[in-house]
């Protein structure tokens, strides 16, 4: 028998008692992996089976497909429930039969013109919406939409109760985004090709996912098609199988590539945003930020994409971009509004509550003294630095010296791995990191 877990009944009594309190139009927050799509099929089943009609909307064909699939196995009446993309729903509302409930599916996007003609069109009914992240790209709240927020579990208590998996949070990052332009909100994606472009990084991205989780199935998100292709390319010349799908590939070529994946003949699977939200993919051990973005939205679905829960498992998450210095790792608790962030455009955190670790990128609480991965001690790395770029001077003046280094492969000695690095625009614990690799640091 099918039966919603503890906090999900919770979550669905709590949106109860906002109704009877006259509350119109709730905002339900629940983290990815707390089985959002079940508890509005729930909800959609008890309304249908009182004949009343409802309306849920997505923004994707793929989760219209899943969304129905998921409500004919709850057990929905499909007769009283209508699943419609918001582009096809808002050119026909004279043809849509009037709902008595309208549940909105990643309800951050609800405040988009299309959604709000939907809203206006249908006035007298009830309306609830569900999300991980309530809020606007640009910073903005849902309190145009919404009335109520009503929150479940924190991601670390999900963890605790086994319905995600614990995770470790790695941030080699190779490309400095505080130059990039942001339009609308969010980078440019042609800035960011450019910059990936102008570094020779892939062989570093290659080498911490074998560093980091060699042999485990990982999905890479990248920041354009052209880098996504080129990614997988790059696995697949040192061995490692991977795929590229995007929203132009063939549906019958996506589903081809996903079913690989899920059958382990493919160990990466490079996309472009794709595989967010509530996008229908098998269990993967591993993702790879390839993609710097303002949106904790995106931020928080493709970081914890990983965390799916299985015995014994441990997720990694690989943020080459910094993505982790913007909003913190997805377990920080938040405290969300339906007003807009005051003094703020976007949604970064003022204060980073987290640092890496020079040594091996692990990503820790600011406070912590002592690296739990590698042992390395936060404070000493500033005289460490200083000493090695002193080396730098000497090493210069040895003849034969040269500074058109390709790989750290290329580098006789910590002074060359600086020097890399510096021409590649990355920190100084990214050459740290690769003596330790290669013996130079013992």
């Amino acid at each position: 028998m099918k039966e919603l877990r503890q906090y999900q009944k919770d979550l669905l009594n709590k949106t109860r008692q906002a109704y009877l309190q006259g509350y119109k139009s709730p905002c339900i927050v629940a983290p990815c992996g707390a089985g959002k799509t079940v508890i509005m099929a729930d909800m959609a089943k008890k309304a249908s089976e009182k004949q009343n009609r409802v309306l849920f909307l997505v923004h994707r064909k793929e989760l219209k497909e899943q969304t129905l699939s998921t409500l004919r196995w709850w057990g929905a009446d499909m007769d009283y429930t209508e699943v419609g993309m918001v582009q096809t729903i808002v050119r026909r509302l004279e043809k849509t039969i009037q709902p008595n409930l309208i549940i909105t599916d990643e309800n951050h996007h609800s405040l988009a013109k299309s959604y709000r003609k939907i809203y206006d069109y249908f006035p007298d009914a009830r309306l609830v919406g569900f999300t991980a992240t309530p809020v606007r790209l640009n910073g903005g709240g849902l309190g145009d939409v919404n009335d109520i927020l009503v929150e479940g579990p924190t991601v670390n208590e999900l963890i605790g109760w086994e319905n995600l998996a614990p995770f470790k949070y790695y941030a080699p990052e190779i490309i400095d985004t505080s130059k990039l332009k942001i339009k609308r909100g969010e980078y440019v994606a042609k800035d960011i090709d450019d910059l990936f472009q102008n570094r020779a990084i892939w062989g570093d991205v290659i080498g911490h996912y074998k560093k980091l989780s060699d042999g485990k199935q990982a999905i890479c998100y990248c920041s354009s098609v052209e880098q996504s292709k080129r990614m997988a390319e790059e696995f697949n010349q040192v061995g490692t199988k991977a795929m590229h799908i995007d929203g132009r590939t063939p549906k019958a070529e996506r589903e081809a590539a996903i079913e690989y994946f899920r059958q382990g003949r493919i160990m990466i699977l490079c996309n472009v945003d794709l595989i967010s939200e509530g996008f229908d993919v098998p269990d993967c051990n591993t993702a790879i930020l390839l993609r710097p973005t303002q949106s904790l939205g995106l931020f928080i679905q493709q970081s914890m994409r990983p965390m799916r829960y299985k015995e014994g498992k441990t997720a990694i998450i690989i943020d080459h971009v910094g993505n982790v210095g913007r909003f913190g790792t997805p377990d920080m608790e938040r405290e969300w509004s339906l007003e807009p962030e005051k003094g703020s455009n976007n949604t970064i955190q003022q204060e980073n509550p987290v640092k890496q670790c020079l040594e091996c990128f692990y990503t820790v609480e600011r406070n912590i003294k002592v690296c739990p991965e590698c042992g390395f001690e936060f404070g000493r790395e500033e005289k460490e630095v200083e000493l090695i770029e002193s080396e730098l001077v000497e090493v210069g003046s040895f003849e034969g010296f040269t500074t058109d280094y390709r790989e750290p492969k290329d580098c006789k000695n910590m002074g060359e791995l600086y020097q890399l690095a510096k021409n590649r625009g990355y920190r100084p614990g990214w050459a740290w990191y690769q003596g330790k690799l290669m013996g130079f640091i013992r």
